[in-house]
């Protein structure tokens, strides 16, 4: 059985953004500081999450999303409109 570990990441200040996610109990990371995508990355990823969701606007303030994770096999993100 293949287990895939799904996460969401968005602004805190995003009251619109993945709501369904949310209800149904899915587990998300709403940001205070959105520099900190990077690391919140790091550590889903180190917690086994393979699938993300993140808002455009979260999505802008990472670095590593491209460097890193653009061509990967293993890490599949999403990003949304906000």
């Amino acid at each position: 059985m293949i287990i895939t570990k799904i996460s969401y990441i968005k602004s805190v200040n995003d009251k619109a953004s993945f709501n369904f996610f949310k209800n149904i109990g899915m587990y998300g990371v709403e940001l205070d500081d959105l520099e900190n995508v990077d690391k919140t990355l790091s550590h889903l990823i180190n917690e086994d999450y393979t699938t993300f969701f993140i808002t455009n606007e979260v999505a802008g303030y990472s670095e590593d999303l491209f460097k890193k994770y653009y061509n990967s096999k293993d890490i599949n993100i999403i990003i949304a409109k906000n």
